[in-house]
């Protein structure tokens, strides 16, 4: 993980991260998942908030919002 000062990093066997390496990029290339990410590079992205993609508009949210599910959380997302 990026941009994170915390050792994240799960614990895989070869196997397991390299099947997970190949569906994490099938998941980063769909063309929905393309089509946000042209339009975050097209945009721009700032380090006060996100871009929240809703349907076929795209808002600028604070990050804390947008990662937080709106103060509901991810549990059951």
């Amino acid at each position: 993980m990026k941009g994170t000062p915390f050792k994240l990093k799960q614990k895989l066997s070869k196997e397991a991260a390299l099947k997970k390496a190949a569906r994490d990029l099938a998941a980063a290339k769909t063309p929905a998942r393309r089509l946000k990410k042209a339009q975050n590079q097209k945009i721009g992205q700032n380090g006060t908030t996100d871009l929240h993609h809703t349907g076929s508009s795209i808002k600028r949210v604070s990050i804390k919002n947008n990662r937080g599910n709106y103060g509901r959380g991810t549990k059951n997302e």
